[in-house]
Order: structure tokens, then C-alpha cells, then sequence
């Protein structure tokens, strides 16, 4: 396996806004909720302690809020000083008794690139589709997700998500009941996590996996670089974990950014290119019987 590693230079602004997260019924603090300045490839994440900062102080602009549990939030910036997320209402769903045995295992997802390249996509939070096949109705039940990495951080930590494909194609309503925050080794690993206590099926109309990146003061890297030209330096800040990506042939990806998702072509993703390649994060699902 050959592994290149591509870097897209972030410097720190200081036009930021900060403030804080909470139960609108508890008052606590709300852990990981994903911020988006609305419509741009500009967000953050909210600390262990619901605190957070984001790179804009345009007082014209709205933020989203959103975190698994609680109703989606958009508040201008002017207004973003302390925010109270609503609980979304709990719908009990029908007890599913399953029937697993867990004696067979196919993995799905691979690819015939040997190539894996890592990119820093800021906060973009990028899908991988798995479309539905026949024969995985012998092995219906989702066990794991692997995902692969490479951190500079020990005990780096991301968010995994399943979704359900909606009535557009796009991805629809999260699969999984709860927040799963999974921990990762330094170094380049591919982890499996198990997420069978969930009991899914595989989706007959088939299922999107992605892996949201913390920006969070525990997974922050921050260096100083010198611009030899004009004798300044900078601070330069990335957050780990990288995951690595496969270059596969298809003509477009979906990425949430500015708090939606969107469908970006290959020509938005790579102007230059002259393939029918688009890059796609290296995700494969484990099901089982």
C-alpha cells in the first residue's frame, strides 16, 4: 500500500465568535455539536464543556447548530453567545428481536486502488455510499465499520455516522440512535468499530457511512511556520485524525458543509483532473449473519 499525504494550509483567524452550548431543559452543557457558519466550508465543534469558537465575527451571517438528539438550530452570528438546543421528540420505534448467528462475515467497500492519500478537508464532513447488493440478504446485519487513519494525536477522536438514503438520494435521517464518538491510535491504523448493538440491517436501497472530524482542543496540532521572504511566521493548525482516501471512479461524492449536504461533481472537486475520478474516504462496512 502506498500512501501519499496531501495538506491544505490553514492559518488562525482573529475574527472569531465564541460562546456555549446547553440543554434548553437541564442547563448542562451539550458535548460535540457541530457548528457551521450556513453555507460555507466554515465550522468547528463544541467542546466536552458545550464551549466553542468559530472563525467569524460577521454579524450578518447565521450559524447551524446540530447534534444527534436535539432539534437543528440556525442563529445569527450577533445572537450565538449562548445557545439552548431543544431534545428532539423520541419516537419508539418496534422491538426488533433478532436472529444473528455472527458465525459469517463479508466485508464490502474495498477497492482495487493501491493508492491511499490523505487529505485535510477542514471541517467538510465527506460519504461514502454502499449500495445494496442480493447476496447480502444472507448477511444482512451491519457488525463494524472500518475506517482508516493516520493521527498524529494519541487517542485522537471522530464521529461516525450512518444514514439512511433519502427520497433525493441524498443522505436521509441518521441510523444510529445515539452520538458514537470513536477513539483512534496514533499512527496509521485501520480501525474496526463495532456498532452491532445497534441491530441495522442493510437498507435495501442502501446506506452512507461518514466520519465527522472533531475540531476540538484535544485532537489540535499547532506549529509555527516562517515565511523566509518576508521574514513573518504564522501559526499553522490541522487536527487530527487524517483519513485516508481511495481515488475511485464515479462522478460525484456527497459532503456536508455549511449545514447541508451537497452533491459535488468531480470537476468541482478536482477542476484539473481529466479522469472519471473522484476521491472517497476509505470506509468499508463488515456485515454479518
Amino acid at each position: 500500500m502506498k500512501t501519499i499525504f496531501l495538506f491544505f494550509i490553514v492559518f488562525v483567524s482573529q475574527a472569531q465568535t465564541k460562546g456555549i452550548v446547553k440543554d434548553s431543559i437541564t442547563g448542562q452543557p451539550i458535548p460535540y455539536v457541530s457548528v457551521w457558519v450556513e453555507n460555507e466550508n466554515i465550522g468547528t465543534t463544541a467542546e466536552e464543556n458545550g464551549e466553542f469558537t468559530i472563525n467569524t465575527n460577521d454579524h450578518n451571517k447565521n450559524l447551524v447548530f446540530s447534534v444527534l438528539g436535539y432539534e437543528r438550530k440556525v442563529v445569527k452570528v450577533s445572537e450565538a453567545k449562548s445557545i439552548l438546543l431543544f431534545p428532539s421528540a423520541l419516537e419508539l420505534g418496534e422491538v426488533v428481536i433478532t436472529n444473528k448467528k455472527e458465525k459469517k462475515q463479508v466485508e464490502i467497500g474495498k477497492t482495487k486502488s493501491v493508492i491511499q492519500e490523505a487529505f485535510d478537508n477542514g471541517p467538510r464532513m465527506d460519504a461514502k455510499f454502499f449500495p445494496y447488493q442480493k447476496e447480502y440478504a444472507k448477511t444482512k446485519w451491519i457488525q463494524k465499520v472500518t475506517i482508516l487513519t493516520d493521527s498524529k494525536v494519541e487517542d485522537a477522536t471522530i464521529k461516525l455516522h450512518l444514514y439512511e438514503v433519502d427520497e433525493n438520494g441524498f443522505p436521509g435521517e441518521e441510523l444510529l440512535s445515539k452520538d458514537y464518538i470513536v477513539t483512534l491510535r496514533k499512527g496509521i491504523f485501520k480501525h474496526k468499530v463495532d456498532v452491532s448493538e445497534f441491530n441495522i440491517q442493510m437498507p435495501k436501497n442502501g446506506i452512507f457511512v461518514a466520519f465527522e472530524k472533531l475540531i476540538i482542543e484535544k485532537n489540535k496540532l499547532e506549529r509555527t511556520v516562517t515565511d523566509y521572504n518576508s521574514n513573518t511566521t504564522k501559526k499553522h493548525i490541522t487536527y487530527s485524525p487524517l483519513v485516508l482516501y481511495n481515488s475511485i471512479e464515479k462522478e460525484y461524492l456527497f459532503s456536508y458543509s455549511g449545514g447541508r449536504w451537497i452533491k459535488l461533481t468531480k470537476e468541482e472537486l478536482n477542476p484539473y483532473s481529466t479522469t472519471r475520478s473522484v476521491y472517497e474516504p476509505n470506509i468499508n462496512l463488515i456485515l454479518t449473519d
